[in-house]
């Protein structure tokens, strides 16, 4: 539908223009944010006040401007937007972390419901380390 693709690319806009309040404006309250893999980032994270602490919080703090994305593609089907994106940045110590990314989004009641990315997970241990939770 074409107002999810919308949504979606709003989400994405207040990003790129670091406006993580308009970000979270467009999540539902009870947002369910799943990263796959094994990595220290990886899990699912319920609700906003988790993803803020528990994803956004621990991963931004080790970047040095955030993360830039650039969309390559956005394919709208009923509830779901896939998006494909590239995402570049820079660690504090100064390593590029440029990782490609697929989000499998749904939407629901004019809200992002629910996310579930996929990434290179390698490409996250070798940047960030390991973790021995997982």
């Amino acid at each position: 539908m074409k107002q999810n693709k919308q949504l979606v690319l709003d989400f994405y806009e207040a990003g790129a223009r670091g406006d993580t309040d308009a970000c979270f404006a467009l999540l539902s309250d009870d947002i369910s944010w799943t990263n796959i893999g094994s990595t220290r980032f990886s899990g699912t994270f319920q609700g906003k006040q988790s993803l803020a602490e528990n994803l956004l919080g621990p991963l931004f703090a080790q970047l040095k401007a955030g993360i830039s994305t650039k969309i390559e593609r956005l394919i709208s089907e009923d509830d779901i937007v896939v998006a494909q994106t590239v995402g570049t940045a820079e660690t504090v110590d100064g390593l590029p972390y440029n990782n490609r990314y697929c989000q499998v989004i749904r939407i629901s009641d004019g809200k992002i419901a629910s996310v579930t990315e996929y990434m290179d997970t390698a490409l996250i241990d070798s940047i960030f380390g390991k973790t021995d939770d997982h």
